[in-house]
Parts: structure tokens; sequence; C-alpha cells
């Protein structure tokens, strides 16, 4: 049997599937382009450009004395931690692999093939390629002005619908839905179908905007929701996630979900990040302060964007391959983002001052050519 029919065992909806594709790395781009690593600046993938607290780097460092052992495959301490900041019990906790790892457990454990998973448009990749390698049928439901129409959502339910994605922030297009209208909605949608509210940008929302959307639970056994350590916190490079739900619903999640599937040291890292509120509290100060100068340097060089509550913009910007590759040059990365039907546009990350600076005077000569 040759390779190509070794490939065709596997099921169709599997070799349909277009591959998730990153930021480009630092170094990659270093490679391609005779640039020094420590010239290029990254604004591509949404990462906490401050780096680690010392608390947390401290963390790190006792805990790789554990690492020839197995991890806690229960991740005890960091339930326990969980459970305290969210007034729930550590049964109603699934650890994920950053809190992709949650939204593909929620696939795994729900979905089965010919079943319907919704989602907006503009929407975060992962849920129609974790719907997709279930076999299951993902339903992009049309934005409206870049974000989640909940009513054309909830219009699009079929009775074949097991999931329903909603991101709050949404990533790539910064959007954000209030509190009581996705109450409404998860009030309004069937207690047989699972909706997920993805929440990895929540900590960048100001305070008055943050809901307790885990006492939500204790009512809506079917939500589920997902955080992650990969932002706010700094600890991208990790991969730690979890998710909030009703016990039964992390039961199953649990067992479908790999052994040790979050290492010894991102659990003790974690640990430390959620205790140190400070480091948070100013990530989110730097990012608000980051915002307002790419805002106010996109408007002096007439570009558009979309009012971000993330830690990125979506900026409008034409001819977005021709600028990407110009950016690259310069030695700024971003991200591209056609592939989630925004061909024109570009997702810039929220640097340190010095970096949206760069990027700045970057677009301002990519714009020229």
């Amino acid at each position: 049997m040759t390779a190509v029919e070794l490939a065709e065992l596997s099921p169709e909806y599997v070799r349909r599937i277009a591959p998730y594709v990153p930021g480009k790395p630092i170094e990659e781009l270093a490679r391609e382009y005779g640039l020094a690593e420590e010239n290029i600046v990254k604004l591509a993938s949404n990462e906490n450009p401050r780096g680690p607290s010392s608390k947390v780097r401290q963390a790190i460092l006792d805990a790789t004395a554990g690492v020839t052992r197995y991890p806690d495959g229960n991740g005890y301490a960091l339930k326990t931690a969980l459970a305290a900041r969210f007034r729930m019990e550590r049964e109603q906790i699934v650890l994920g692999n950053g809190s992709n790892d949650i939204l593909e457990l929620v696939t795994q454990a729900f979905l089965r093939p010919g079943d319907h998973a919704v989602y907006s448009e503009h929407a975060f990749a992962v849920y129609p390629l974790a719907t997709q390698a279930r076999g299951a049928i993902g339903i992009a439901v049309a934005a409206r002005d870049f974000g989640h129409d909940l009513l054309a959502m909830r219009t699009a339910l079929t009775p074949r619908t097991r999931v329903i994605f909603v991101a709050n922030p949404n990533n790539p297009t910064g959007t954000w839905l209030e509190p009581g209208d996705v109450k409404a909605f998860l009030q309004a949608v069937p207690r047989d179908i699972l909706v997920v509210l993805d929440e990895a940008y929540n900590e960048y929302l100001d305070h008055a905007q943050q809901a307790d959307t885990a006492s939500w639970i204790g009512e809506h056994p079917n939500l589920i929701i997902s955080r992650t350590f990969s932002k706010a916190y700094g600890l991208a490079g990790l991969r730690v996630g979890y998710g909030l739900m009703h016990s039964t619903v992390a039961d199953l999640l649990n067992r479908v979900r790999q052994p040790f599937n979050v290492n010894t040291v991102a659990q003790a890292a974690a640990i430390a990040a959620l205790e140190d509120t400070a480091y948070v509290e100013e990530s989110a100060r730097l990012n608000r302060d980051g915002l307002v100068q790419l805002m106010q340097g996109l408007e002096a060089l007439g570009v558009r964007y979309v009012p971000s509550h993330g830690n990125f913009l979506l900026v409008h910007v034409g001819d977005a391959h021709g600028v990407y590759t110009s950016l690259l040059r310069q030695g700024v990365i971003v991200r591209p983002v056609a592939n989630y039907g925004l061909p024109e546009h570009l997702r810039v990350t929220v640097g340190l001052p010095e970096e949206n600076g760069r990027f700045l005077t970057a677009l301002a000569s990519a714009l020229d050519h």
C-alpha cells in the first residue's frame, strides 16, 4: 500500500482539515530575512510582552527540581487555587494544555459525526477545526459589526446542534458582548445544548465589564467557561488553561483528557501567577495605554481599525498580504487574518510602548510603497 493509499484510510473530514497556522516565530523570520533576533518585534500571537512576573519565575525554578517525576495528573493544588478564586468545587474544574485543550475536549466528549456546532463568523479558528476533527458540521453565523450576532446564532440552532461557541471578547476582532446579553442568550438556549463561553481575554476587560460568569453554572449546567494563563498572566509558552463547568460535565471531559496534559512546571507557574494579582492589574493597565497609543497612531495615518476589548487590534490595511510582507522585511511580525474571512485586515498585538512605536513606523513605510 502506498503512502497516498494509506492517507486515504483517514476519514475524509480529517483529510479536509486545513491545519492551524500560528503566528510566525521570531527565529523563523530571522532565518528567512537574515535579521538579528534581538531587532525583531513580534506582535502576532496576543502574548503578554512583559514576560512572567518575578514570583512566577521563582516558582518555575523551584518546580524544575521535580521534573523527573510525572505531574499530578489531577492538578490538585492548581484546582484548589482556582476553586477558591471562583468559589466552586475542584470537581467542577478541568485543566488543559492551554484553553485550546478545553475546546478540543468539549468536541471530543460531546460531538459525533453529523452533529452541529454553532459559532460566529470571524471567531477563533479552533472552533471549526475542532468541530471538523470529530466529523461534526460547523455552522458559522454571519457576524454583526465584526462580532457575535446572538439572535442570529439562536436562530441557527437545529435539532442536531450539540455545542455553541461564544467568545467574549472575541479573537481576532476584539468585540465584546454585554454580560446581560450573554446571560439572556444562555437562558434562551435549550438545556441539551452545551454553551462554551470562551473568556481567554477576560482579564483585559475593565472591572465594570467583567461578570461573575462562573456563578451562572449553578443555574445553567450546560455552560462551560474556558480561561487561559497564556494571555494576561504571561504563560503562553507553558500552555496551561482551565475550564469551569458542572461536575458531571467535567467528569466527561476528564475521561477523554490525556492523563498528564498539564506539566509540573506549568502547574506551579499557574498557581504563582494566579496569586500575583498586581502583575495582572499592571498588565491590563499597560495594555489599555498601548491600545490608546496604537489607536492614536493609526488615526494619524488614516488607517481604520475595530475598537478592541482584548490585547490586540484588528486593522484594515487593504492589501494585507503586501503590507504584512513589508512589515516582515522591517522586522515586525503581525498576524494575517484572511483565514478568518478578513482578507484586508491584519491583527496587531499590543506590545510594549517601543514595540508599538516600531510597528507604527513600519506600517507608515509599508503603506507608502
